[in-house]
């Protein structure tokens, strides 16, 4: 497993990540895809902060978990990339040509990610690949 169960560890690796691009450190592999998604998220910057690290974010007061944002663009990009569950990298690149802004669809392609993992966490299974895959061919209509 690449991260941990501790929100804090996870939320560290960000934290640890956005310090090196500042520091212009060398970054490992995983660093540099996190480093990627903080750079298409300025708004996130003041929330990769180790005085931040312990911060709540609420959905009932209209917040957004940028670490979540962040955690889904990670799953979507390693996703394409291994093209699993299968098919998927194929819809993307469907995806991708319609659109006007690339990170634009990237967004709309996780909320459809969003709502296959909240699904399963909520029953208790493992998340249908199919309906994900079905939610991603609706956004082609």
């Amino acid at each position: 497993m690449i991260f941990g169960q501790d929100r804090n560890e996870l939320r560290q690796m960000y934290i640890d990540a956005w310090r090196k691009v500042q520091d212009k450190q060398p970054l490992s592999p995983l660093e540099a895809q996190i480093a990627s998604v903080l750079e298409d998220h300025p708004e996130y910057h003041k929330h990769v902060r180790q005085d931040a690290v312990d911060s709540d974010f609420m959905p009932e007061s209209g917040q957004t978990n940028p670490f979540l944002h962040m955690g889904l663009h990670l799953a979507l990009r390693d996703q394409l990339k291994t093209d699993r569950p299968p098919g998927v990298r194929q819809i993307a690149e469907q995806i991708r040509r319609r659109a006007t802004d690339v990170h634009d669809a990237e967004h709309r392609m996780i909320e459809a990610l969003a709502e296959t993992l909240w699904e399963a966490q909520r029953d208790g299974i493992a998340p249908d690949e199919q309906r994900y895959l079905e939610r991603l061919r609706q956004l082609l209509r």
